[in-house]
């Protein structure tokens, strides 16, 4: 249906009164609210008279309740080095092999040109130097890496947090 001249005196009126793009559609019949868009855009149409809606402002939702923290025992000085018989001892993990204590001998060593899904792909060195290669060493099922580097690129998820803090 196109736009009349009654059906433009119509949605100026609509427009002027306050009534939403929706609402203006609906009205009319026949056309969408993306085409009272366009026409009140075409038209120029740009001072409105307040919604219908009331003045007084909404409800804002509550604010959740933060999630109480658990409390660490805190201990300063002497008691801190203390235990009681109720505290725990603090299990260590064991230190994770370093990368320069990990060798690869020159035969298990791969350009990039070797490497398959049963290699090692761990890089060492600058790869913009000569001497750069990769690990090459066999890889587990697991994924893409030999035992040593999957220790040192694997780490459980409280170590990390550990290490952050």
């Amino acid at each position: 249906m196109g736009w009349t001249d009654e059906r433009v005196e119509l949605l100026k009126k609509l427009w002027a009164d306050g009534l939403s793009a929706s609402q203006i559609a609906a009205e009319l019949g026949g056309v969408t609210r993306n085409a009272v868009i366009g026409k009140v855009h075409r038209l120029g149409l740009a001072g409105r008279a307040k919604s219908t809606r009331s003045s007084t402002p909404r409800p804002r939702a509550k604010p959740r309740a933060p999630k109480p923290t658990p409390r660490l025992p805190q201990f300063s000085g002497n008691a801190a080095l203390r235990m009681d018989e109720e505290q725990e001892p603090v299990v260590v993990a064991p230190p994770r092999p370093m990368l320069a204590e990990i060798v690869i001998p020159e035969e298990d060593r791969a350009t990039i040109l070797e490497l398959n899904e049963h290699r090692c792909k761990w890089p060492v060195g600058d790869p913009t130097s000569s001497d750069f290669y990769f690990c090459g060493r066999h890889s587990g099922p697991n994924g893409p890496y030999c035992d040593d580097h999957a220790k040192v690129a694997y780490q459980p998820s409280n170590d990390r947090r550990r290490d952050r803090g």
